[in-house]
C-alpha cells in the first residue's frame, strides 16, 4: 500500500478530464467540502474543472441509482433525478469535473455501483473515499439517526452495532457506510485499485481536505473554502435527547411520517441548528471506553485490509485505529449529575421553526366542527385529528 502520511504532499494532479467522485462515507468532511466545490464553481471552471450538479449535495438523484428511499418522510426519489445527473455530467465534455456525494457509500452491490461508473463516464471515473475513525464517526450518525426518527437511546445504540451481530438494526445503512475496507474493495472491484484513492482526513489540521481536493484537481492553492454552515452542526446531547424522545411519541401516536418530515426536520430542527449556538458548557455526546476500544479494533482491521488492496492512501492509516487517552488532569469541570437539560432558548426556537412550517399550510375548513369540546376529546384522538388536519395542509400545499 502506497501511503504518505504528510498528507496532501503526497496527492497529485489527475489526468485531465477525469471524472472525480467523492462517495464519502457520511461524517467525513462531506459537507464542508460540498459547500466549498459549489462556492468555487465558477472558480473552478476558470480552470478548466467543472462541477456539474445544479445544487450543492445532488442527494436525490444518489438516493435514486441507490434505489435507497430517502430521508424519512421526504418524496421518494426517482431516476429522472439521476438522468437529470448524468445528463450534467456529460454536458462537461472533456472536462474534468467532480461530484460528492455521501449517499453513494450506500450502494449495496457491484451491480449498483457498476451502474453508477459505467454512465458517470466509465474509464474517466476516479473514485475518492475520504475516512475518519470510526470512533469520531460514531456519536455524529448517531445523532444524525435520531434527526430522521431513531428513538434508541445512544449506549443501547452502541450495544446494537459493536455487540449484537449481525448488527443490522436499527441501521442497516451504518456498517455498509462505515465497514470502510468493504467500502473500498466493493468500489476497487469496479473501477480497478488504480482508479481509486483513499483520503484518511486528520481533524488536526482542517484545511487539509481542501488542499487534497485542489491537488487532485490541479487547481490553485486556498481556492477551496470552508463555507460557514449552521444547519449542519450536530446537535448536543440535551437536543439529541429531546428529539429522540419527541421521535417516541410521533411513532406511537401512529403520526403520518409526511408530518415528520416537515415540522420537525426542516421546521424545528432545522430553526434551532440557525438560531442557537450551543455554548461551550453543554454536554456533547460521549462514547463510552468499552465501545471505543471496540471501534478501534474495527478501525485495525480495517486499515489492515485496505493495506493489501494495493489502493493509493492519502494520510496517516494509523488514525483510523488510534485511541485517544484522557489528561492526566481533568481540564474541565465533571458534568452536572442528571439527564441533560435543553435550554429554554433551543426549546423555544424548536417550538416556533415547528409552528413556523405547519403556518406555511393556512386551515381550511370545509366542514362544520363537530359537536365535541376539546375537553371531552382523549390526547390520542386529538393528535390524530390534528395529524390528519396537517397533512391534508401538506397534501394541498
Amino acid at each position: 500500500m502506497e501511503t504518505d502520511c504528510r498528507r496532501t504532499e503526497g496527492a497529485r494532479p489527475l489526468p485531465a478530464g477525469t471524472r472525480l467522485l467523492h462517495i464519502g462515507p457520511h461524517k467525513t468532511g462531506t459537507t464542508s467540502i460540498q459547500g466549498a466545490l459549489f462556492a468555487a464553481k465558477d472558480a473552478m471552471a476558470a480552470h478548466g474543472v467543472a462541477f456539474p450538479a445544479a445544487t450543492r449535495h445532488p442527494m436525490e438523484a444518489v438516493l435514486a441509482v441507490c434505489a435507497r428511499p430517502g430521508m424519512m418522510g421526504n418524496t421518494r426519489p426517482t431516476d429522472k433525478h439521476w438522468d437529470r445527473l448524468v445528463a450534467q455530467v456529460d454536458a462537461t465534455g472533456d472536462r474534468t469535473s467532480v461530484i460528492s456525494s455521501e449517499f453513494f457509500a450506500d450502494a449495496a452491490d457491484d451491480e449498483i455501483v457498476a451502474r453508477v461508473v459505467r454512465e458517470l463516464g466509465g474509464e474517466r471515473v476516479h473514485v475518492l473515499v475520504t475516512l475518519r475513525p470510526l470512533v469520531k464517526i460514531m456519536p455524529s450518525q448517531w445523532q444524525q439517526y435520531v434527526q430522521n426518527g431513531l428513538r434508541m437511546g445512544y449506549e443501547d445504540w452502541l450495544d446494537h452495532m459493536l455487540r449484537k451481530a449481525p448488527y443490522e438494526k436499527p441501521n442497516p445503512s451504518f456498517w455498509r457506510r462505515h465497514r470502510h475496507d468493504r467500502l473500498v474493495e466493493r468500489w476497487a472491484r469496479v473501477v480497478g485499485r488504480d482508479n481509486l484513492t483513499v483520503v484518511v482526513v486528520d481533524d488536526r489540521d482542517r484545511g487539509g481536505l481542501m488542499r487534497t481536493f485542489e491537488t487532485l484537481l490541479g487547481l490553485p492553492a486556498d481556492l477551496l473554502r470552508e463555507v460557514p454552515d449552521t444547519a449542519n452542526r450536530s446537535l448536543t446531547l440535551a437536543e439529541t435527547e429531546m428529539l429522540r424522545k419527541l421521535n417516541v411519541e410521533f411513532r406511537g401516536h401512529e403520526l403520518p411520517e409526511e408530518l415528520y418530515s416537515r415540522l420537525i426536520r426542516y421546521g424545528a430542527i432545522m430553526h434551532m441548528k440557525n438560531t442557537c449556538a450551543p455554548s461551550k458548557g453543554e454536554a456533547r455526546i460521549v462514547t463510552p471506553p468499552w465501545a471505543v476500544e471496540a471501534a478501534a479494533a474495527v478501525g485495525a482491521e480495517i486499515t489492515e485490509r485496505i493495506g493489501t488492496m494495493g489502493v493509493r492512501v492519502i494520510g496517516d492509516p494509523a488514525l483510523l485505529s488510534a485511541v485517544a487517552r484522557p489528561a492526566a488532569a481533568p481540564t474541565t469541570p465533571p458534568a452536572p449529575a442528571g439527564p441533560p437539560r435543553v435550554s429554554a432558548e433551543a426549546a423555544a426556537q424548536a417550538l416556533y421553526g415547528a409552528l413556523a412550517a405547519a403556518a406555511d399550510a393556512p386551515v381550511r375548513h370545509t366542514a362544520p366542527v363537530k359537536a365535541r369540546t376539546v375537553q371531552q376529546t382523549s390526547s390520542k384522538d386529538l393528535v390524530k385529528v390534528i395529524g390528519g388536519r396537517a397533512l391534508r395542509r401538506l397534501r394541498r400545499h
